[in-house]
């Protein structure tokens, strides 16, 4: 790699000179400007961006931490925080930790070492360890995770609203027995959906059998596996919902394996309205999370935080909606 004392000796200046004119830090003639280039082009020199960043104090790098970035959930919500990074003139380093805490400290050192200015995360479950560490390093957002414990701006979605809601409407169309297939137990996101469903069924006056409810770990096979329990009994639900979508179309398949017609024989409701939930068969009535918002309310909140550290902690809540679909026996 050619070195900046290259450039002046082809350029007949000082290695200075050749400084002020990639950063624009004092005037330099325009002739002087036009031998620096010309050596620079002719050399090949580039300026390294990490070592003038880092002198900055910036890097213009934003770490983006999510568990699963083959859920379509995430990889939607990833994509609306790189383009809104984008715009604000940020890159984004995307970690995937797959659920795994140790890959959580992992990746979260990492980024530290990069020198990233600040790190959207989405933890694996609610250990707050790791967090507490980054924090004392960096401007830190938690999206689509509440954790009560750790001081730290938040962006999150109404999810115990959204799971009334889907209850709701299950119980509106006339469903008495509605299972539930929840998501991890380590997940708030899953918890806040699980009272949600409990609420609209004690709204309705209507019990909450606890056998109805199984837990499931947000893929396809979990929901499929959970609702081939609850349809092969004798007092087997006539509506499930699922806590995410993915769920949601496992059910489908379950329902399709034991016979049972999708919405007539059995109501399905999911939660997130990922893209694909509108290529099934019947499309899939679900729980909206307003994902775009989300992610341009995390780049702001960090950009914010990163230009001032000393501002009021803020906590976002983004309402959540349900949205009809075929698969339920509501849709319009």
């Amino acid at each position: 790699m050619p070195t900046i004392r290259q450039v002046a000796e082809k350029a007949r200046v000082s290695p200075t000179t050749v400084s002020h004119v990639i950063n624009n830090t004092r005037f330099v003639s325009k002739d002087v400007q036009r031998r620096v280039r010309a050596a620079m082009d002719e050399l090949g020199y580039r300026p390294n961006a990490l070592a003038r960043s880092l002198r900055r104090g910036e890097t213009h790098t934003l770490g983006l931490v999510l568990p699963d970035s083959a859920n379509p959930f995430f990889a939607e919500v990833g994509r609306c925080i790189e383009s809104a990074a984008f715009e604000l003139g940020y890159s984004v380093i995307l970690c995937n930790t797959e659920g795994d805490s140790a890959k959580e400290h992992l990746y979260l050192d990492v980024l530290s070492k990069k020198q990233v200015d600040g790190v959207i995360f989405v933890a694996t479950g609610h250990q707050a360890d790791a967090l507490r560490v980054l924090l004392r390093q960096m401007p830190v957002v938690v999206v689509d995770r509440d954790l009560p414990d750790v001081e730290v701006d938040a962006v999150l979605a109404d999810n115990r609203r959204g799971g009334y809601l889907a209850t709701q409407h299950l119980v509106d169309l006339g469903h008495r027995r509605i299972g539930c297939i929840a998501g991890p137990s380590n997940v708030t996101p899953s918890a806040q959906r699980v009272t949600g469903y409990r609420e609209a069924l004690f709204e309705a006056n209507l019990p909450v059998d606890e056998s109805l409810i199984l837990r499931g770990d947000f893929h396809p096979e979990s929901g499929w596996a959970a609702a081939r329990n609850l349809l092969s009994r004798p007092d087997a639900p006539t509506a499930l919902f699922a806590c995410n979508d993915l769920m949601a179309i496992g059910v489908m398949r379950a329902a399709a394996e034991t016979g049972r017609r999708v919405p007539a024989d059995l109501a399905i409701v999911g939660f997130d309205d990922i893209e694909l939930a509108t290529y099934t068969i019947p499309p899939l009535t679900t729980i909206g999370q307003p994902k775009m918002e989300m992610g341009r309310a995390a780049v702001k909140l960090l950009v914010d935080r990163i230009c001032d550290r000393a501002r009021p902690l803020h906590r976002e809540l983004l309402p959540t909606q349900l949205v009809v679909r075929g698969s339920c026996g509501g849709h319009v």
